[in-house]
């Protein structure tokens, strides 16, 4: 698209975790791109040399770059998950403290006891154990990425990175996931914020479906004349409409999906 980022075929491949068509998803949720973007994958896996699977045309195997953004993405989202528990006491600093130091060993930890001792703030000393364990985790990604770098390449490599981590540091891992499944994804703050988007994000699909569904419709005209040009909303095909709707819909940050579901709502309006 003009005026797009223009990415690199590496840089395209490597956002694409599921690298299949949606049509090839059947009972997993996920997948890598729409029908309509077929082409345009086959065109980057073309150029990349990425392997097909199962004699399947739009089924490949991962580009190796995937491993790794796979890998951060799970390193931050736990980490980041654990320390916003703690600042909403959702964690004891306890409790905090022995999940983060788990991952280190005898010696490492003599070290984070003699920073400690000058690093005095309980939050400080928090985002310190945080740093560190991400710090720690990206080496370990690193070392099993390269110890089965030829599996990558191959296409045979199963799982991702963080399941293939050292005993101790992969029993760290599972224990923070298993405490956030148990205390913080279960808890009143996260569920009250979870059932508001629920209702928030439904009702934007909602409305904006039938928007473009129907949009000869008064109402209809002013929810699409609401939304940006960058967005392809007035496409001839109704597939492209919707899909322009999902990205408009996605793209939101919490506050703007807000603000528009209470304007749309009458609960909100501009200043008069």
């Amino acid at each position: 698209r003009k005026g797009g980022f223009a990415m690199t075929y590496s840089t395209l491949a490597s956002i694409v975790k599921y690298p299949f068509s949606s049509c090839l998803a059947e009972n997993q949720l996920k997948f890598g791109f729409f029908t309509s973007e077929e082409d345009s994958f086959r065109c980057v896996a073309d150029e990349l040399g990425l392997l097909k699977l199962s004699g399947q045309p739009l089924k490949y195997a991962r580009h190796p770059l995937v491993y790794l953004v796979e890998a951060a993405d799970d390193i931050c989202y736990q980490m980041m998950d654990i320390e916003d528990a703690h600042k909403l006491k959702i964690l004891t600093t306890g409790e905090t403290k022995e999940l983060l130091l788990s991952y280190f060993d005898d010696e490492r930890r003599k070290r984070i006891d003699r920073t400690f001792t000058i690093v005095s703030d309980v939050n400080e000393q928090i985002a310190y154990l945080r740093s560190s364990v991400i710090g720690l985790l990206i080496k370990e990604c690193t070392a099993v990425f390269l110890a089965n770098e030829k599996q990558i390449l191959s296409g045979a490599f199963e799982g991702s990175l963080i399941t293939q981590m050292s005993a101790r540091i992969a029993m760290a891992y599972k224990k923070c996931t298993q405490v956030s499944m148990e205390k913080i994804y279960c808890s009143r703050e996260v569920l009250d914020v979870e059932l508001a988007g629920f209702r928030v994000l439904s009702t934007l699909v909602n409305l904006m479906v039938d928007a473009v569904t129907s949009p000869e419709k008064v109402y209809s005209q002013l929810l699409i004349n609401r939304v940006s040009e960058q967005y392809d909303i007035k496409a001839v095909s109704l597939y492209e409409r919707i899909q322009a709707t999902l990205d408009y819909i996605s793209g939101m940050t919490d506050v703007f999906a807000l603000d528009l579901y209470r304007k749309i709502n009458g609960n909100s309006l501009p200043a008069v």
